[in-house]
């Protein structure tokens, strides 16, 4: 594969293109899923091939196939479509400057999930849906394991020679509860940059018996109180929270209008670097994005463009101060890219995806937090959003809420608990984050961007946090 690869990159010097990479990725994927007792699907399936992009004069070509002995024919369509791009051409093409790089690297695992017997994750997952199963009302159930290998080499005519190799595993629960009148659910869904020993240390068998009590309770709530409340978010709730109100906002293609038609775009200038500084939020927080981060679906060693993995800082002590990049828009504002330019497989071209946009710890426990709430909520576990497109306005609804009265968690819950805001307001409201020790990295399979479409996996980690004077609940929000 070495050799064909950088023969390729032989063969576009010769046709005198600016500069030409190539990525080659091999995806193996399994999927196992239990759905109220029965196995409903188990599937293996792998993806094989390569994308090109050549640069001529300011104009870009890109070709992809899944013939491997076709390399040359492929950098040839490139170049031909780039040779062709510069007749309509309105704006060349810049990159900015990185080093060519000889590297490996390789997820640390400790159990490869494909070597795994089935029938000890059958099992497992059997006794996820018995165990949900076992509170009376519950009516329906899903248990999956998700498995997913990424073999990635990237070459290009500066000289770059760049092996990686990924491993991810993960999992979803779904415990239903239906009344007459009423549905609710409990879920817990989460993928790591991790082998096999990162589903047992989940302590799925436990969490799946958790997930059908409280789905039945969820069933017999009321429903969470309308108003302005103190909020404690936890981490599964703020995995969102961050993802749609700093992630989307501050990649540098939506600020530019790239993303417009589709996803819409930012309410963040790129002048708020510069001579229109921004206030993100209070001084509780600091958001980084950062692809060195272990166990994060955002971590690696190279992004798709050759680019080493970075810790950028976004927002340091309430402050905007940096963004995502990749190398073609990185150039527009002067600055060198942050890494950020991926992929979800070899069919399309990189674009700016977020790495993993992690919220810093505070110094503050749980129970601190909770003490300083006279009356108010800890939600968890995200269950709708909105928000619009300049990611300013947005509303999101969670699975449950517990109740907080006199600094303590009273163990009342309620049910459809939703709350609303403006992005900077919000963020304003925080003032206080948890430490390292409630710190989690949460994955998830589905992050949706671009045309063509671009499904990706990303992680967010955060402590739970707190809010003050957030807007909950359908009677207050607007």
């Amino acid at each position: 594969m070495k050799d064909l690869i950088q023969s390729a990159m032989d063969y576009a010097k010769s046709l005198d293109v600016d500069y030409a990479d190539i990525r080659y990725k091999d995806i193996l994927k399994e999927d196992i899923s239990v759905e109220n007792s029965q196995l409903t699907e188990t599937s293996n399936s792998r993806s094989q091939g390569y994308g090109v992009r050549v640069y001529v004069d300011g104009a870009m070509g890109f070709a992809a196939s899944s013939d491997m002995t076709q390399m040359n024919e492929t950098v040839k369509k490139a170049y031909e479509i780039a040779r062709t791009s510069l007749t309509l051409l309105k704006e060349k093409v810049q990159l900015d400057k990185k080093e060519a790089v000889q590297a490996t690297h390789e997820t640390p695992v400790v159990k490869d999930p494909f070597a795994i017997p089935f029938a000890e994750k059958l099992a497992l997952l059997m006794e996820c849906d018995k165990n949900m199963r076992g509170t009376e009302g519950v009516t329906r159930t899903l248990s999956s394991l998700m498995f997913r290998k990424d073999d990635v080499i990237f070459a290009d005519t500066d000289g770059s020679y760049i092996d990686q190799k990924f491993c991810q595993s993960g999992a979803v629960l779904e415990a239903t509860a239906i009344s007459d009148t009423d549905t609710q659910e409990r879920s817990f869904t989460d993928l790591k940059r991790a082998g096999y020993e990162t589903i047992l240390n989940m302590n799925l068998i436990k969490l799946a018996a958790t997930l059908g009590k409280e789905a039945v309770a969820l069933l017999h709530a009321e429903d969470c109180p309308s108003g302005e409340f103190d909020v404690i978010l936890m981490p599964r709730q703020m995995f969102l929270q961050i993802h749609e109100s700093v992630g989307h906002p501050t990649e540098l293609d939506r600020i530019l209008g790239s993303e417009a038609a589709f996803a819409g775009r930012s309410f963040v200038e790129t002048e708020n670097l510069t001579t229109k500084p921004l206030t993100y939020g209070s001084e509780h927080v600091t958001i980084v994005a950062d692809a060195t981060c272990p166990l994060g679906l955002g971590t690696f060693a190279y992004d798709d463009e050759g680019v080493a993995g970075q810790n950028v800082t976004l927002i340091d002590k309430g402050k905007f101060v940096g963004l995502q990049t990749s190398r073609d828009n990185a150039s527009k504002i002067g600055q060198n890219s942050s890494g950020g330019g991926l992929s979800d497989g070899w069919r399309n071209l990189p674009i700016v995806r977020m790495t993993n946009i992690n919220l810093l710890p505070g110094d503050f426990t749980l129970d601190t937090l909770i003490a300083g709430i006279e009356y108010g909520f800890v939600f968890d576990q995200n269950k709708s959003w909105s928000i619009d497109d300049l990611r300013v306005n947005f509303q999101f609804a969670c699975e449950i809420a517990r109740e907080v009265k006199d600094g303590k968690l009273t163990g009342r819950v309620f049910k459809n608990p939703i709350y609303a805001g403006k992005t900077t307001d919000f963020w304003a409201s925080c003032d206080g984050t948890a430490n390292k020790d409630f710190w989690e990295i949460i994955g998830t399979p589905n992050c949706g961007k671009g045309q063509p479409m671009q499904i990706m996996r990303v992680s967010h980690g955060s402590s739970p946090t707190r809010f003050r004077k957030v807007k909950v609940g359908v009677d207050h929000v607007e």
